[in-house]
């Protein structure tokens, strides 16, 4: 591997810009069918028990109110790998906010008016939505989220920490977090000639056909669904969701189009969250920093409709030097909303813990946090003993601290002031796994010298349609603006869902191959092509299924400066650096708008994002954007992200690696360190609220 620092340069400007600035780009709450209606479901008020009675007669009666659909009447669903989409099928309230009812009408406000008012009553039983590090409850699953192992174990870590001359041994913890993407979560379905059409907000409409054909007893074959245009998912739209399933459920009943869009004030409960997590990290090193054991345990919390764990331990697996190495998981099923994906589930959530430890690490054995780091790199991953397919982790380090000025900083915490501003710096470091899933795609030679390429690949804000052509474009050998791009619909060739930075990589993958079997037909061909033109077919499925020898992962380095405000306790970044070892950039433009959006959703986690669990009530009490803050512009003054020129063969075509999360792993630590450093309290809850810092502040 080689690694170079490239500067970004100009990248292909996005296609679908001038469509989602003019209102021409369709999402799913923008279509409405000739006779269409307007569903609006009932969330349970009730923390756990049963419905007992739905009073839907009063509401009927209510002018424009076609029909109220609960367990009594909705359409039977069949069976479903996701337990939380068996909606209306029994009396359950297994959570508060679980659906109970849809009231279907002429208009949405007729809906959520009609919904508001219907009466349900609950038989309520005891509820449990609090996690503790020491519930009685608390079991170590299989497997994490990813098929990970829950528990690995390397050597003796007991015996080999307990004779180290640096011993750290600290417990981190951070509250629930939603995703909270801009376009809520809609569908609307259409049921017809008995086949169903869902225009739905989706990562990926192939997966949302194939769960839908299983739960209306469907061949694949008569579902589409459409998912054209996704304002945003971080994961919450990963896997389908409630509406898909209620518009089809609601249509079906009323033979009539049906819409749905959900309020934002419900999406805490119904479509995913990263689940709150406490975290012990005991590390013991020489004198030197040299990490000799490594002890990274998880307790988090599922749900009791379907278990999701958060693979926070994974990380600790693949960082640093570690000969004896514990990581496990435990979890405890709480009356909860399921957890689910949120940007780099298990990296973002443990790469704090971990990157916190290490610089608590560096503290303790006197050493720079950028040396530390770079004296603890392996040889090859520590889990798995294999080698790395490239690792710019080192690279990224010394080219940030240059950026940066690291070089001089004063390792003292607490001793840098200008007035009643406290300043301060901190590094850490990132990781995210190379993931690659089997795709389809055509690519087509037309005789006017156009060419297509078609995927079901979903653009959810990245700039897929850009980088596809490119790849496109390049594989065949012509011109950029003479390769067009057919994405999003379930009609296409099938392709994985756009997550786990995985979509660039496995669609990119089977463009790649299509377009390069493309090009090799018409080259043996002379003469004009057919009016139909020529058209290659792909599928990597036997690529992307050989097991890889090597461990493939993106890695970073990210730098903050922070002003922490003595009077009040409010953290300020001032500036936040982020530099990638990400394998070949494809696009300059999309690649480093993904990265400093990761970045701001770590400067979120970090300082103002959190969800709050009212154990009396039983759920989440911040449930819009007026009570969940997300980063505004003002939040980051000066975000910088670069990258390194990396050559990895053994990835793909492309050379790429995922990128749409690395920048969030590792941000939120950075800003924790640098915290520290500016004001010598270490506090270990995210996020860094004033009220969390204030008391321990110096006047």
């Amino acid at each position: 591997m080689t690694s170079q620092l490239v500067r970004p340069t100009t990248g292909a400007v996005r296609r679908d810009a001038r469509q989602k600035v003019t209102g021409e780009a369709r999402y799913a709450a923008d279509r409405t069918p000739p006779g269409c209606l307007h569903a609006c479901p009932v969330p349970a008020t009730a923390a756990r028990g049963r419905v007992t009675a739905v009073h839907a007669d009063a509401v009927l009666k209510l002018p424009g109110v076609r029909a109220v659909l609960t367990h009594e009447n909705a359409p039977r669903l069949g069976g479903a790998d996701d337990p939380t989409l068996l909606l209306l099928q029994d009396d359950r309230v297994p959570h508060r906010g679980w659906y109970v009812a849809v009231v279907v009408a002429d208009t949405p406000e007729i809906a959520r008016e009609a919904a508001e008012a219907l009466g349900v009553d609950y038989a309520v039983e005891d509820h449990d939505v609090l996690l503790r590090p020491d519930h009685p409850d608390l079991y170590t699953p299989e497997e994490a989220n990813g098929g990970h192992p829950a528990v690995r174990e390397r050597g003796d870590f007991a015996e080999a920490f307990a004779a180290s001359p640096v011993r750290l041994d600290a417990t981190y913890s951070m509250s629930a977090l939603h995703n909270h993407p801009m376009e809520p979560h809609a569908s609307t379905a259409h049921w017809e000639d008995d086949g169903l059409t869902v225009y739905d907000s989706s990562q990926g409409a192939s997966t949302v056909r194939d769960v839908l054909a299983g739960l209306f007893g469907l061949p694949p074959e008569r579902v589409t669904v459409v998912s054209a245009f996704v304002g945003g998912g971080f994961g919450s739209k990963g896997t389908p969701r409630p509406p898909c399933v209620l518009a089809a459920m609601a249509s079906r009943h009323t033979g009539r189009p049906v819409r749905l869009v959900l309020p934002r004030r419900e999406l805490a409960a119904v479509v995913g969250h990263r689940a709150p997590t406490v975290q012990r990290v005991r590390i013991g090193a020489s004198g030197e920093g040299v990490i000799s054991a490594l002890s990274h345990e998880v307790v988090t919390q599922t749900s009791a409709v379907k278990e999701f764990v958060e693979q926070a331990a994974v990380p600790a697996r693949t960082m640093y030097t570690s000969p004896h190495s514990f990581t496990g998981h435990r979890v405890v099923a709480l009356d909860v909303p399921s957890p689910s994906w949120m940007r780099a589930p298990g990296e973002a959530s443990g790469m704090y813990a971990l990157e916190s430890a290490m610089d608590e690490l560096a503290g303790a054995a006197g050493v720079d946090p950028v040396e530390l780091r770079l004296r603890n790199e392996p040889d090859a991953e520590p889990d798995s003993g294999r080698p790395f397919s490239s690792r710019g982790l080192a690279d990224c380090l010394r080219e940030g601290a240059r950026r940066f000025g690291w070089e001089g900083r004063d390792p003292r915490p607490g001793v840098r002031r200008d007035g009643d501003l406290l300043w301060g710096t901190g590094v850490a470091s990132a990781t995210y796994p190379v993931l690659l899933s089997p795709s389809k795609a055509s690519a087509q030679a037309d005789p006017d010298g156009r060419y297509t390429v078609r995927v079901d690949a979903t653009d959810i804000g990245t700039g897929a349609r850009t980088v596809l052509a490119q790849i496109a474009a390049e594989a065949l050998g012509v011109p950029l603006d003479s390769v067009g791009v057919e994405l999003g619909s379930s009609g296409l060739p099938d392709a994985p869902v756009a997550g786990g930075s995985s979509g660039t990589g496995s669609w990119g993958w089977a463009v790649h191959k299509a377009c390069t079997a493309l090009r090799e037909t018409l080259a043996g061909r002379s003469g004009p092509l057919p009016p139909g033109g020529v058209t290659a077919e792909a599928d990597t499925e036997e690529e992307t299924g050989r097991e890889s020898p090597y461990a493939r992962h993106a890695f970073g380095a990210h730098f903050a400066e922070v002003r922490v405000d003595a009077v009040t306790g409010e953290v300020r970044v001032s500036r936040l650096l982020g530099v990638y070892a990400a394998g070949r950039i494809l696009n300059s433009r999309t690649a480093r708008s993904q990265f400093i959006g990761g970045m701001t959703m770590g400067l979120g986690m970090a300082l103002t994002e959190h969800s709050t669990m009212d154990p009396a009530f039983g759920d989440y009490t911040e449930r819009d954007l007026a009570s969940y803050h997300v980063p505004a512009c003002a939040d980051v003054p000066e975000i910088q992200a670069h990258w390194l020129d990396e050559h990895d063969p053994h990835l793909n075509p492309m050379g790429s690696k995922g990128i749409g999360e690395i920048g969030i792993v590792g941000t939120a630590a950075a800003i924790a360190n640098a915290v520290h450093h500016a004001t010598g309290v270490r506090l270990r809850e995210l996020p860094l609220t004033p009220d969390r810092l204030l008391p321990h502040l110096p006047a």
